[in-house]
C-alpha cells in the first residue's frame, strides 16, 4: 500500500519571526502540560497528530494547552459561545506592534520602558493582554462593552497571578462610543490594540465561516458552524470593519495627544480606501500599513499618529 503521509514544511509561513507558535503544533508537549488534550488529538490523514477543529471543545483544549505551555497561564475559560482565538495569529499582531513601538534590532533588551496598552474589545478571553504582558511586560487597559465578556477576562487576571498588578478593565457603557469615556483626562497610552467586528451582518459572518470551513475540510458545507464561537458584537456591525474602524479614527482625533500609536486589524483589503481617506480627512501626521500572513489568510495592521 503506498505511504500517504503527506510532508509538511516545519515552519508556518508568514508568522512573524519571534511567534512561538511558527512550526507545527507539538501536540506530545502540550499533552505533556495538559492532559486533558489528549482527549481530542488524534490523527488525520496524513496520519499526523492533529484535532478536529470542528469541535468547539476541542479548540478551547488546544487554546488551553498552548496558553500554558508558552505562555504559563494556569487558568483560562471562556464563556459558552463567545469568541476563542486563535493564538498564533493574535500574537502575531502583538509583536508586529512592539517592531513599531522598538528599534527592532535592539528588542532583544526589552521590556525597558513600561509600555501602556489599550485594547478595545479585550473580550472574554483576554487573549492580547495575556501574551503582550507575558512576552513584553507590557501594561493593559482592556474594555468591551459586553459586561459578561469583563466579568470572564476579569475571573481569568483574578487566577493568574502574573496578570494581577498588569491588566485592568473597563466596561464601556455607551456602546456607540470607543474612547469616549475610557481613555481619562491625562492618561498617555503608548498604543491601542483592536480586533474590530469585520462583518456587516450575521448572514455575511455565517457565509464566512462557511467558506472558512470549507476550505478546512475540502469539500461542500450546508450547514455553517462557528467553531471558534462568538457573539454578535465580537463578529458583526452595522458597517462592519469599515464603518467601526472609520469612527475609532474620528474618535481618536479627540484624543489625539494622549496617544502615541492607534492600531487597528483590517481584515479585508476593500477597507482600506475608505479607512486611508478617512485618516486623511483628520490630518494624521503619519499612517503605517503592516502587512500579517498566516498560511492562506492575510490582513493587516493600521496604525496612526498625530505625534510627531
Amino acid at each position: 500500500m503506498p505511504d500517504t503521509k503527506k510532508t509538511f514544511s516545519k515552519v508556518k509561513p508568514g508568522l512573524h519571526p519571534r511567534n512561538k507558535h511558527r512550526e507545527r503544533y507539538d501536540f506530545d508537549l502540550l499533552i505533556k502540560d495538559s492532559p486533558d488534550l489528549a482527549t481530542y488529538v488524534r490523527l488525520n490523514e496524513y496520519q499526523d497528530q492533529s484535532i478536529d477543529f470542528f469541535d468547539p471543545e476541542a479548540v478551547i483544549s488546544l487554546n488551553q494547552a498552548l496558553l500554558k505551555t508558552y505562555y504559563h497561564i494556569d487558568f483560562w475559560q471562556i464563556p459558552p459561545g463567545y469568541l476563542c482565538p486563535p493564538i498564533p495569529g493574535r500574537a502575531d499582531y502583538i509583536h508586529h506592534v512592539a517592531d513599531l513601538l522598538y528599534d527592532p534590532a535592539k528588542i532583544t533588551i526589552l521590556p525597558g520602558r513600561q509600555i501602556r496598552c489599550l485594547d478595545i474589545g479585550v473580550g472574554a478571553s483576554c487573549i492580547y493582554p495575556i501574551i503582550g504582558v507575558q512576552e513584553y511586560g507590557w501594561s493593559f487597559v482592556g474594555t468591551d462593552i459586553d459586561a459578561l465578556a469583563i466579568a470572564s477576562s476579569r475571573q481569568i487576571i483574578d487566577s493568574n497571578p502574573a496578570l494581577k498588578d498588569k491588566v485592568t478593565l473597563r466596561l464601556q457603557t455607551n456602546p456607540n462610543k470607543i474612547f469616549y469615556g475610557i481613555i481619562q483626562p491625562e492618561e498617555f497610552f503608548d498604543v491601542t490594540i483592536c480586533n474590530p467586528p469585520f462583518h456587516a451582518s450575521q448572514a455575511e459572518a455565517l457565509a464566512g465561516s462557511v467558506r472558512k470551513l470549507q476550505n478546512l475540510k475540502r469539500k461542500k458545507i450546508t450547514q455553517p458552524i462557528l467553531n471558534f464561537g462568538g457573539q454578535k458584537n465580537e463578529l458583526w456591525c452595522v458597517g462592519g470593519e469599515e464603518k467601526f474602524v472609520s469612527k475609532m479614527i474620528f474618535e481618536s482625533k479627540a484624543c489625539s495627544t494622549r496617544c502615541r500609536w492607534f492600531t487597528a486589524l483590517i481584515s479585508k483589503e476593500k477597507s482600506l480606501h475608505h479607512i486611508y481617506n478617512t485618516l486623511k480627512s483628520v490630518s494624521a501626521i503619519e499612517v503605517k500599513t503592516i502587512p500579517m500572513i498566516q498560511g492562506n489568510k492575510s490582513s493587516r495592521i493600521v496604525a496612526w499618529t498625530f505625534i510627531s
